[in-house]
């Protein structure tokens, strides 16, 4: 098993996010309405390639990109989709 240096931080943030989760009219409000998903619908738009809370690593069906979605737990929201740079 090896070290991994971000999980301090995504600690924190899963506890932050987790604490207050937000609405999904607040993330639609943020990140616009085509870029929040619930599970059946994360589902529908891409494959799940990984999880690294509070970060899920996905395959857009659309167009096969691979990105990061955020997510919390309840309500089980995704949000923000960004794209993997080379």
């Amino acid at each position: 098993m090896t070290d991994d240096p971000t999980e301090p931080i995504r600690r924190k943030m899963v506890s932050d996010i987790n604490r207050d989760p937000f609405t999904r009219e607040h993330l639609e409000k943020v990140y616009g309405k085509d870029n929040v998903y619930n599970t059946d619908e994360l589902r529908e738009h891409f494959a799940v390639q990984g999880f690294a809370a509070p970060f899920v690593i996905v395959h857009r069906k659309s167009d096969g990109k691979i990105g990061t979605l955020t997510f919390q737990h309840s309500p089980r929201l995704y949000w923000d989709f960004q794209e993997d740079v080379e």
